[in-house]
């Protein structure tokens, strides 16, 4: 047997830990597996052990930690608030040839903003909460604005994975402007500036001006490069089109840090932000036919002016398992706000650790009790919402800006006469809810298993982008797939064409098998997955994919394995 490695003795790894805790403090390099547990563990998917988990607390830092394991030759897992549910932040297995290292960007918060808020500067761990947040003071809004800001996700993790979200006429997170180190074929880190702001200095010099905010108008330069994909309001409107709107594997949306996929350090980004809609109106819609709500959809496209602010769609299902199975997360953002969902995410991972040492009780005992509690929560939803789902199996919420309001309830009149649909104007209260309904039917699934472990095996998790021309984009699964699932919960944004599909599978069934025999019928109907998930260690990475990622990363030591790639170091083939 061969003599290990320098990086893999004992005594080695206690010097390299003893670094790391001079850099960020004893107190944030996490090394015990109950103490990692809640990083190393996906969302929904992913699952490893790692060396340890560093919290830096400013960029500095940063770049001192990861400096640290480019020497040593440790692989980095860059993880933002590791909400992503494809496990791409996570470890995912321990047949790695290095150590791992996970970055947790957490501690990392800070916005600044420049031209008077029509940009933003943002630092790892900023929220889009936060963000929503500040902004709103100067009457501007983010990229996004709902929905996953719900659960703390990070600014950059949208960006790095080009994430969609709800509003129609933004599109995916992009930005042509990053500061960012980059590791080279040399396992050297270099840091490089493109935020198209002027800072000079060494490295620690530049990424203390941007920490502390030192960004003054005057050594911006205001035509760097985009900071969104303003050509998307164009793009989704061709409703003829044989292609998708929008899919992670797009290329037409790579650009350094967007889309890196953690295959990059990100220290901070450059974004538009957009005027704030005053006094929007939200319609609520209910039909049988889902060709009458694709007319819908192809006449405002292609007709109005002005495109919608966002619309949602939720099938009855999914809205049945929400109501019940996400009561308990919709009552905590309606009477708190989303500012303390990251807290309590943060308390029942922690519970379910204690929870895996305490053998009497099971590991899924928080899901089950949050949901016990639930039962004593009140009503959550509007009279009229429940009554359209007793009546309708297909739901959409209209956002509209004001402007726009009377052209939608005209159509709306006129395309109620002539289908079996029909929609309400909804109460500001009302247009809230449901718009919180419809963004806590993305939690359900994971509840409805974690209470059901007797007859669910597991979940199968899709995100799919359909083609633009695609009127029956209403899925219908052959009997013999259909037979191995509890339920199918359909949600998504419905504009855009891309769906979020949820499959609760029965117990006995792999989630895995049943997912690989569904994606011929996706691929055989032009569909494109994931759309904004982006691939993780779930899905098959396209050879064009894998091409940017080794350009960015070239000796392969950022998040290797993503998009079922090889782990080994410069991207040697697995086999040998």
């Amino acid at each position: 047997m061969s003599a290990p490695s320098r990086a893999n003795t004992k005594a080695e790894k206690a010097s390299f830990i003893h670094s790391l805790r001079n850099v960020v403090g004893k107190r944030h390099v996490l090394t015990r597996p109950g103490a990692t547990y809640r990083f190393r563990k996906g969302f929904r998917f992913g699952m490893g052990n790692v060396l340890a988990v560093v919290r830096p607390a400013n960029l500095i830092e940063l770049w001192h930690t990861a400096r640290l394991c480019a020497e040593s030759d440790r692989i980095i897992i860059m993880q933002a608030a590791n909400t992503g549910l494809t496990g791409g932040s996570t470890p995912d297995g321990n047949d790695y040839d290095r150590d791992i290292v996970i970055i947790s960007t957490n501690r990392l918060d800070g916005i600044h903003l420049i031209g008077g808020g029509k940009q933003v500067v943002c630092l790892p761990g900023s929220t889009l909460h936060d963000l929503e947040e500040k902004l709103a003071k100067v009457g501007r809004e983010p990229h996004s604005v709902i929905g996953s800001s719900c659960i703390g996700a990070s600014v950059l993790g949208g960006v790095s994975n080009n994430s969609g979200g709800a509003l129609l006429q933004r599109g995916p997170a992009y930005t042509e402007m990053a500061l960012f180190g980059q590791m080279g074929e040399d396992g050297k880190l270099q840091l490089v500036n493109h935020l198209g702001i002027r800072l000079t200095g060494e490295p620690e010099q530049i990424l203390s001006a941007v920490q502390e905010g030192r960004l003054v108008d005057s050594t911006v330069d205001w035509n760097a490069g985009r900071g969104h994909d303003a050509s998307y309001a164009t793009h989704v409107r061709e409703v003829d089109a044989d292609t998708p709107a929008r899919y992670n594997a797009d290329p037409h949306r790579w650009y350094e840090a967007s889309g890196c996929a953690g295959k990059l350090v990100v220290f901070a980004v450059r974004l538009d932000t957009f005027e704030a809609a005053k006094n929007p109106a939200v319609f609520y819609i209910g039909t049988n036919n889902t060709s009458d709500l694709e007319d819908l959809r192809r006449h405002m496209l292609t007709h109005f002016d002005e495109l919608p602010i966002a619309g949602e769609y939720i099938h009855r299902d999914a809205f049945n398992i929400a109501e019940e199975y996400g009561k308990d997360t919709f009552a905590v953002i309606r009477y708190f706000g989303t500012r303390y969902l990251p807290m309590f995410f943060s308390m029942k991972s922690r519970f379910d650790v204690l929870a895996q040492r305490l053998p009497l009780i099971p590991s899924h005992f928080s899901d089950l009790a949050m949901q016990f509690f639930s039962r004593f929560l009140p009503k959550q939803l509007p009279k009229r919402m429940c009554d359209y789902r007793d009546r309708f199996e297909h739901h959409l919420m209209l956002k509209v800006a004001a402007d726009l309001t009377d052209e939608t309830r005209q159509y709306l009149t006129e395309w109620a006469s002539s289908t079996g649909g029909e929609f309400f104007e909804c109460m500001p209260d009302e247009g809230k809810r449901a718009f919180l309904h419809r963004f806590a039917a993305a939690g359900a699934a994971v509840r409805y298993r974690a209470v059901h472990t007797k007859t669910a095996e597991d979940i199968v998790a899709l995100d799919v982008a359909l083609r633009r021309n695609d009127r029956d984009w209403f899925e219908t699964l052959p009997e013999d797939i259909q037979d191995k699932l509890i339920v199918n919960l359909y949600y998504g944004h419905f504009f855009c064409h891309v769906m979020h599909q949820d499959y609760v599978v029965k117990k006995g069934f792999s989630a895995m098998e049943v997912e690989h025999s569904m994606l011929p019928g996706l691929d055989a109907r032009g569909a494109r997955y994931p759309a904004e998930h982006n691939v993780g260690h779930l899905y098959k990475a396209p050879d064009e994919m894998i091409a940017h990622y080794r350009s960015l990363d070239p000796c392969n030591c950022f998040n290797p394995g993503i998009g079922i790639s090889t782990k080994k170091r410069n991207w040697v083939a697995e086999s040998v």
